[in-house]
């Protein structure tokens, strides 16, 4: 009698930990072949952006230390267990941007970023027994096509909520692709994940099937 195949490529004991509450994240990891549970990692990321901010370092090194932060709070109480953190920061021309409180802020931000390049930082961090174990850091380039006013307004009637939801104030997988003139960077770092360094480090760990 013929084996079944196997239905998926991971093969770790337990499901790996994902310290986000991200939808899209989530999303990503599963649709990579990867077993996941999530946890919500209880970190308040403005404590640590406050002093980040005031010692002058590069934005994207915020990206890391937040994902960094995120997978050890969790990792500490889970014992044993892998665990992946995430976070993406958006710089442009220097200045840091936050996910819009509103729709106002929103519209102010998507003026603020027309007819620039702006970078998305992202970085995952995976963490063991309270110990980093593998860290990796990606940024994207990303230029706005100049947008009227009235486009801008156009756009945030469209998206609705969804406009509140990313630091962007977009979705380049949705409606939000047409505020761009070029991108030149991983989609999955746009998407918040570099995924790609991240299976092969689960590979090497023989968390995957090679």
């Amino acid at each position: 009698m013929t084996e079944p195949a196997p239905s998926t490529l991971w093969i770790a004991d337990q499901p790996l930990i994902l310290a986000s509450t991200s939808r899209t994240r989530r999303n990503l990891v599963e649709a990579a072949g990867i077993v996941v549970e999530t946890r919500q990692p209880g970190v308040d990321e403005r404590a640590i952006e406050e002093p980040f901010a005031a010692s002058g370092a590069p934005i994207e090194d915020l990206a890391a230390l937040l994902a960094r932060e995120k997978a050890l709070a969790v990792s500490r109480r889970e014992p044993g267990r892998l665990v992946l953190g995430a976070d993406q920061t958006l710089e442009c021309e220097g200045r840091q941007f936050h996910k819009p409180a509103d729709a106002v802020r929103a519209r102010a931000q998507l003026a603020a970023l027309s007819g620039k390049t702006h970078h998305l930082h992202s970085a995952a961090v995976l963490a063991q027994d309270g110990e980093a174990v593998f860290e990796v850091i990606s940024t994207a380039d990303l230029d706005v096509r100049p947008l009227g006013d009235a486009f801008i307004d156009r756009y945030i009637e469209t998206v609705g909520d969804a406009v509140l939801s990313s630091v962007g104030g977009y979705q380049i997988e949705g409606i939000g692709v047409q505020l761009f003139s070029r991108v030149n960077g991983d989609h999955f770092t746009i998407l918040g994940l570099p995924l790609l360094p991240i299976l092969t480090f689960l590979r090497e760990q023989g968390c995957l099937a090679e």
